[in-house]
């Protein structure tokens, strides 16, 4: 079974967070109702929603109190990716212009706090104070992981462990609480929801880790934006630390890495790509998302069989082999 037999099954319930989510980033205000517009209708593959309705199938399932759930999870992230775009200068994203480049930074920023504001208030609509401690506490992690991206910039001498604790951060912990969030909402019981924030968890570090290996590898067709971006931003992926662990590509990687920050970006990198592409850096990278994914895969073993537990696990191995 592929992963569009999943979204299929799905169709009826995702149509209806799709009109949710059109629902709640509509404004008075004539410009936020069309930047944030502007953003949902970039689509995207609606991933979070996805994982708190087949985390609802564990318990009660319950539309009026998942989609709530769905609704804030992807606004939060629709929001986070405004604001990374600013950061990043970004111009591009899943094809289109982004808001800052259709409008201006600040008209994106404003936006990307409207849409934050808009999540808290939907998952207000859920009195369970665990619901709530597990969101804040995510977005506090978010918060730092984005600055934590900022303060590390081009700095080539950063560890695995800073890159990982920042993906944890910034890509991670919302497809954990996704999928946490989903069981709790359904009265799933919290041994079911905390294996699936476990499960969330490590698929969303082989998501990033392939996303960052896409990067680099991918084409602008398939990425919908340039290859290359993350090191035009200053961002230091994991096969770029992986291949400058290599002695025999080392000092032009190192001088690659800094004739690019010294240009802003702007600036021819495809050698700094041959350089990491011809390393032993995007396999080792991919090694590394594999092992997530089957700890997601063991992690869901002692939980109660269906089609939705069969849904999770081919989700999973879509992550760790996409190519989009």
């Amino acid at each position: 079974m592929k992963i569009v037999d999943i979204y299929a099954r799905l169709k009826k319930d995702l149509n209806h967070i799709e009109k949710e989510l059109d629902r709640s980033v509509r404004s008075e205000h004539v410009q936020l109702s069309e930047t944030s517009l502007h953003l949902l209708k970039a689509g995207g593959k609606r991933l979070r929603p996805v994982f708190v309705l087949l985390s609802g199938q564990f318990g009660r399932y319950d539309m009026d109190r998942l989609k709530n759930i769905a609704v804030s999870m992807e606004l939060i992230h629709m929001a986070s990716l405004v604001h990374d775009d600013v950061i990043d200068d970004s111009d591009t994203r899943r094809g289109q212009p982004t808001v800052r480049a259709k409008w201006d930074n600040r008209v994106a920023m404003y936006t990307g706090d409207y849409i934050f504001a808009r999540a808290l208030e939907v998952i207000t609509q859920l009195a369970d104070p665990r619901i709530h401690r597990s969101m804040s506490s995510a977005l506090v992690e978010m918060s730092i992981g984005e600055m934590e991206q900022i303060r590390l910039f081009f700095h080539s001498g950063q560890r695995v462990r800073d890159y990982l604790l920042r993906i944890k951060r910034k890509t991670a912990l919302l497809i954990a609480v996704s999928c946490q969030l989903g069981a709790l909402a359904a009265e799933a019981g919290d041994v079911i929801s905390t294996k699936l924030y476990q499960y969330g968890y490590y698929v969303g570090m082989a998501f990033q880790i392939r996303d960052d290996v896409l990067d680099l590898s991918g084409t602008e067709e398939q990425i919908g934006k340039p290859p290359g971006s993350d090191i035009r931003q200053g961002n230091i992926t994991l096969p770029v630390i992986y291949a400058l662990r290599q002695e025999d590509l080392n000092v032009e990687l190192l001088t690659e890495i800094e004739r690019i920050q010294a240009a802003d970006g702007q600036t021819d990198i495809s050698r700094f790509l041959e350089l990491v592409l011809s390393s032993r850096g995007v396999q080792r990278a991919e090694a590394l998302a594999e092992r997530y994914i089957q700890k997601a895969i063991q992690v869901l073993e002692p939980l109660p069989a269906g089609r939705h537990k069969d849904d999770l696990i081919r989700i999973a191995h879509f992550v760790g082999n996409r190519s989009y």
